[in-house]
């Protein structure tokens, strides 16, 4: 079974082949993955689905307002827990980025409907042969991290919100030789 290259280990495996791509309109998961995606900067992916886990206990499951009620107090205890990432510009930027979720909830109606306005709504599908094809920005991630900044939120580089829409499915970047390309091409017909 041919998968794209970069799934290389079990746990790679089992995202790719379950999770990656697959287009997802849940706010609190959604919110997730911005947090996810800004906690990976300078990391490797891997190195975050090994504390996801870990992530989701004490990050109240990625519940953006109980993150946004998060006190100075609360994030000093994060840092000092190995199970996640302890930048402390990141565990602050999850709890900034909890409230302007919150905010873009009351404006849009919700997170789902705001971030997948930059796709129209549906997921993009892209025809790249191998991973070098892959580009680590594109217009549609320039346009929504500067939509997400305006907002308020951070660590919502171009790049990053890049890898988030990989992620969550607002765009096809399977390899097109990837066993799962045709399956979420089907997902994003349905």
């Amino acid at each position: 079974m041919k998968r794209c290259a970069w799934a290389k280990n079990d746990l790679a495996v089992a995202y790719h082949d379950h999770e990656w791509g697959v287009p997802l309109h849940d706010d609190q998961k959604l919110f997730e993955f911005l947090v996810l995606e800004g906690a990976q900067a300078g990391l490797s992916w891997d190195t975050i689905l090994k504390k996801r886990d870990r992530y989701r206990q004490v990050f109240a499951g990625f519940d953006p307002a109980k993150v946004a009620r998060f006190r100075q107090s609360k994030i000093d205890k994060l840092l000092q827990d190995p199970g996640i990432v302890r930048n402390r510009l990141k565990v602050a930027s999850a709890v900034r980025n909890a409230k302007a979720t919150l905010e873009i909830q009351r404006e849009h109606g919700s997170l789902d409907a705001f971030l997948w306005g930059f796709v129209q709504g549906k997921p993009k599908q892209n025809r790249f042969r191998k991973l070098s094809d892959i580009p680590a920005t594109t217009p549609e991630s320039d346009a929504l991290s500067k939509a997400l900044k305006k907002q308020g939120m951070n660590f919502v580089g171009s790049t990053i919100c890049y890898a988030f829409m990989q992620a969550v499915g607002m765009v096809n970047d399977h390899e097109v030789g990837c066993f799962r390309y045709s399956q979420i091409q089907a997902m994003a017909r349905n």
